[in-house]
């Protein structure tokens, strides 16, 4: 980076750290801590809603998802305004109602201790996880394109957001995600901009789409149907958008401490209500347009020559390697495929402009397209090579590749800025919650019942600097896991289906008890890890596969107590 960019870097991140920290200032008590009082309004908690859920892996990982697959990840975000529905008019009156600090202590009202004791594990454990590939998916991106110490961005990217996030609390957060929201928004928009800005002079915005779109990464709604039959191993489809996104944002939102613990900060449930529907209202439209720039980057590089591989890293060891000679009959076949294939996107212009597009030429272009690809296949397939060991995938390295090489000055340390704001929006709220559940449902249950207003909100800031660390911590070890954004949101689907189960049952199913609930919950979970293990099923069924089984095994162990109970009424 040049040096206005290493300025703008410095500017944005010390203003939000100052910012964080002047609106810090809170009750020294749990309720101030991790609820700011209570107070806070609506367009705050919508702001608040939407950075915790749009992580730095959004930014990062979304565009070179839309651009190794096209739009149709979208739908994965369907199913999010009808969830959002439900929870405003069946979660959020209980959860208000009750003045609760953590979704889970509702569990325990309804159920018994040990339920909530599970689900608070099961949260725990993949919040805790997920948060630290929160912190590694930017650390790697920016260590690898920037030449960064990958433990030394790890403990930077953690450890400034550690300082407000302690200092603070949900208050401190919620200010800062406002800013940080803005800044994140007006980055991503100029970005879009400028590619649009660095296509030829004869080629606008609606061409770029039209080129997209005839290249097949403007596929935003597909059915999932192959020959007539429907694939559950397609992960992005209609269906499991609607269906498998309903059940994920119903756990995520209705039952994952890091968003509940964002709207039960609200000063009454009417604004709770109004965050949420907003939400629900601009959050498909926003990963629209986030998806929609890494579509706009693919259109660029049809008309400009791509990296055979976004990973500069990767293909510095192929060059020291054996295989040195065969990288570079790669290079020279990939640039005279991508060199005929800009010719054909020029001519595709041309013939569009006079309403003359062949639909040979397009064919062509798809052609030039696929013969890339599989050079850039057999890169990978050097790479995966146990002599080179290294990472096959690029996709999380597209984005970023793009903003350093091509953005201006000033604007690539906005971006980098970007990527630091976000991944410090989401890990704030992520620790927030990591903290509180730790607190509220361990510490004031099982190891301090009776502690003063000081001394909890000392020990819930020291928990939060723990998780901190635990976070950092796993982000050292994370690496392998291909398109982050699918990664975090698999491990995601692997607990929110049980977790919602349980939820659902308490909500609905008043006859069912403790015991009941707590042996189906395990069960689930135990199926969901061995289906995900052992089967190809897409991630999103995972959470509905996870919450109707706890409810139908539920049911089960209720219909057959009430067998048993009739037999021996029955016998006597």
């Amino acid at each position: 980076m040049s040096g206005i960019d290493w300025v703008v870097l410095s500017i944005t991140l010390l203003t939000i750290i100052g910012y964080g920290i002047f609106k810090s200032k809170t009750s020294k008590n749990l309720e101030g801590y991790f609820l700011s009082d209570r107070n806070m309004p609506w367009y705050l908690i919508l702001l608040s809603i939407m950075g915790t859920q749009a992580s730095a892996i959004t930014f990062i990982s979304a565009p070179g998802q839309a651009y190794t697959d096209g739009m149709r990840f979208v739908q994965y975000y369907f199913g999010l305004p009808i969830a959002m529905v439900l929870i405003c008019f069946t979660f959020l009156p209980i959860y208000h109602k009750l003045k609760i600090f953590t979704a889970y202590e509702f569990l325990e009202t309804r159920f018994d201790s040990k339920t909530r004791g599970l689900t608070t594990f099961l949260f725990l454990l993949q919040r805790g996880l997920s948060t630290g590939i929160s912190i590694y998916a930017p650390s790697i991106i920016l260590s690898t394109l920037l030449g960064w110490n990958i433990y030394w961005t790890n403990l930077f990217m953690g450890g400034l957001l550690i300082i407000y996030t302690v200092t603070g609390g949900a208050k401190s957060i919620a200010y800062t995600q406002q800013l940080q929201f803005f800044i994140i928004f007006i980055s991503m928009l100029s970005v879009g901009i400028y590619v649009v800005h660095l296509l030829p002079s004869n080629v606008g915005f609606i061409d770029a789409l039209k080129v997209s779109g005839k290249l097949g990464k403007m596929n935003i709604v597909t059915s999932g149907f192959e020959n007539g039959k429907f694939n559950f191993n397609d992960r992005y489809n209609i269906y499991s958008g609607v269906i498998g996104g309903f059940f994920l944002a119903l756990s995520y939102f209705g039952a994952d401490q890091s968003q509940v613990g964002r709207y039960l900060t609200a000063k009454n449930i009417k604004e709770s209500r109004l965050g949420l529907l907003l939400n629900g209202m601009v959050k498909v439209p926003m990963q629209f347009l986030i998806l929609l720039v890494g579509v706009l980057i693919f259109t660029f590089y049809q008309f400009n020559a791509p990296p055979l591989f976004f990973n500069k890293n990767q293909i510095a060891r192929v060059e020291n390697s054996i295989y040195k000679d065969s990288l570079n009959t790669l290079r020279k076949d990939f640039n005279i495929i991508n060199t005929a294939k800009n010719k054909l996107v020029h001519q595709y212009i041309i013939e569009e402009k006079k309403n003359q597009t062949s639909s040979m030429t397009i064919k062509a272009i798809i052609a030039e397209n696929k013969k890339a690809e599989q050079i850039r296949n057999d890169f990978k397939n050097i790479l995966s090579n146990k002599s080179i060991g290294g990472d096959n995938n690029d996709t999380n390295y597209i984005f970023l590749r793009f903003v350093i090489d091509y953005l201006p000055e000033g604007l690539v340390g906005l971006i980098i800025a970007m990527i630091f704001l976000a991944s410090w929006g989401s890990i704030a709220a992520a620790l927030n919650s990591l903290a509180s559940c730790t607190m509220v449902d361990i510490h004031k249950k099982f190891l301090n019942k009776n502690c003063d207003d000081l001394k909890d909100y000392n020990t819930a800031r020291i928990y939060t600097l723990g998780w901190g660390i635990f976070s950092i911590i796993v982000a050292m070890f994370s690496t392998g896991m291909g398109s982050l954004i699918e990664a975090v949101n698999i491990l995601g689907s692997l607990f929110y289906g049980v977790i919602l189960g349980i939820f659902l049952v308490a909500f609905y199913l008043k006859n069912i008890n403790g015991n009941m609930v707590f042996w189906s919950a395990i069960f689930m979970e135990l199926v969901v890890i061995l289906l995900f293990w052992k089967s190809n099923i897409g991630f999103l069924w995972m959470n509905v596969i996870g919450a109707l089984g706890v409810i139908i095994c539920c049911c089960l162990a209720k219909f057959l107590s009430n067998v048993l109970l009739l037999k021996n009424i029955s016998k006597v």
